[in-house]
Order: C-alpha cells, then structure tokens, then sequence
C-alpha cells in the first residue's frame, strides 16, 4: 500500500474496555500510549483513560510520536434525541479538532443491544422507516457540521445495532448525502455476514465514500459458541470473538488491495477487543504490526 496515503493507529480498546472497565482496570494511559508506539503505530484513538483537555493531552501523545485519529461518538437519532445529539456532537467534533484529527466516527445507538445481556445474533433491533428517516437526517446534518471544521462524518456499522448486516449499511449510504461516509469495520463486517466474501462485497461497494477502516480479525469458533449458547455480544467480546489481524480466519491482503487500488487515504487502525489478562495487549500490538507489515508493505 502506498505509505504517503495510508496511515496506521491502534486503539486503546485492546488494553483497556470503555464498555467493560474491569478489561484492563490496571492499565494506565501512560502504558497504553508507550506501548502504542513502542510497537510502531503512529496514531491511536481516545479511550476513557484519556485527558479530555488537548492541552494536557496532546503534549503527552506528540513525545510519542502519536496522533488522534478519531474517537468513537453514539448517536440516538432514531430515539428522537436529536437535540440532545447535536449539542454532545459539537463538543466531541471540537475535541478532535483541536486534537488534530479529521474524521469523526459514530455509531447510532438507538435500541442497540451491544452493551446489554440479549443474545447479539438474535435480538438485534430492526429499524422502522420513521426511525431510518430520523437516522438519514441526523448524519446529513452532522456531516455539515463537520464540514464547518474541515472534517467529516462516517457511520460504524456495529454488531447488536439498527445498522449491522449488509442490507442496512446498504440502504444508510443509499439515503445519506455524499458528504456522509462510512467506517469500514472488517470483524464487524465479518461477524455479521459469516462471510469474507460479503465482508469484501460491503468493502467493494461502498469504496468511494470510506474514510476510515478497522482492522479486526475472528475466531470462527468463538462466534460458533456465541451462536451455539445465545451469547451477548460484550460475553463474546471477553471470550475472545476478536483478535488483530492475522490472528483469526480473516484474509486481509484482498483488503489491503481494494484499498489501495482506489486510492484510499486516511487511517487504517487495530481495533481488536480483547481480554488482556488472556491477550497482553502489547504482545498482540506487536503481532499486528509485523502482520501489516508484511502483507500491506506500511
């Protein structure tokens, strides 16, 4: 892949669990951001353990070499809490801003069950068409608000959410304007089609419009057993459903290629929640990098 467009972060997520605080309790801020770039990633996205003062934040990360890249922003559109959205969206976009970073993704929350103890493969909600056109509206107003900071807006299609499966990040991007973009997420994508080729198709796709990319791998036989005992997906998640890249069943070199061929620019980042009493998570940084390495030439 071509080094001057592409660029790799890591998120802190592998050390310590937003969702899930007692993933990774012990590990500090100041561990996470040293073991990020001691294994050679120059970007990282913002976990709870981060100072949310860029003036306090920012120096710590620029003696590290590393760089925000984006945080992960919930939005309630098909709640009908789009007041409540924008005002919280305007704080988070300014956050970012003043960190350096250009795009700012989110994930619609609504109804989602990711964080509850529902079985994920079954129980996910499935929006009405008022919810879908509350949704559409919301993300092509944050997208000019984005727009009045130079940056821009992407959807994380997300397991246990209204936007999920293959025919849902479809009819997102169907109905959103152009300036709307999309959060590639390769687990998630993976996990939710039980495919790497309709993984490849939603990639394939939606090409032009994507600005951010995940990078997480699977283990098939952990999404056997969420799906074998009606797991949750946070039971999942401490299971060991994801993992880095190269560490699961997803070949990611057709990844790296559709990519690369469109001229992608922006942010590729690792984003593979595990639990690090059974993964240490500088250890599995280190196995994702040489993974990239290799394979994506970054």
């Amino acid at each position: 892949m071509n080094k001057n467009n592409v660029k790799l972060a890591i998120a802190p997520i592998g050390w310590t669990n937003d969702d899930m605080p007692e993933l990774g309790g012990e590990n500090t801020f100041q561990q996470i951001v040293s073991e990020m770039a001691l294994a050679g990633f120059s970007g990282s996205e913002v976990g709870s353990k981060y100072p949310r003062d860029p003036a306090v934040l920012k120096p710590m990360l620029d003696m590290r070499g590393i760089q925000i890249c984006n945080a992960w922003f919930s939005t309630f559109f098909a709640n009908g809490d789009k007041a409540k959205t924008i005002d919280e969206f305007i704080n988070h976009r300014d956050f970012l801003h003043a960190m350096g970073a250009r795009v700012i993704g989110c994930s619609e929350q609504s109804r989602s069950i990711q964080g509850t103890t529902l079985p994920v493969l079954e129980e996910k909600p499935c929006f009405t068409d008022e919810e879908w056109r509350l949704t559409v509206e919301g993300y092509n107003e944050l997208a000019k608000l984005a727009a009045e900071k130079g940056m821009q807006v992407c959807l994380h299609h997300h397991m246990g959410t209204g936007i999920q499966t293959t025919e849902e990040i479809d009819r997102f991007m169907q109905h959103t304007n152009d300036d709307v973009c999309l959060l590639f997420d390769t687990g998630h994508a993976y996990y939710s089609e039980n495919s790497q080729a309709k993984m490849l198709a939603i990639l394939e796709k939606h090409l032009l419009r994507i600005n951010h990319v995940h990078l997480k791998d699977v283990r098939d036989e952990v999404v056997a057993q969420v799906k074998r005992q009606r797991l949750s997906f946070l039971e999942g998640v401490k299971k060991g459903t994801f993992t880095v890249p190269g560490d699961g069943v997803i070949d990611f070199i057709p990844v790296f290629k559709l990519l690369d061929d469109a001229g992608y620019r922006g942010w590729m980042v690792v984003e593979a929640e595990q639990d690090p009493a059974l993964a240490n998570p500088f250890e599995y940084a280190l196995k994702a990098r040489k993974y990239i390495r290799e394979y994506a030439g970054l």
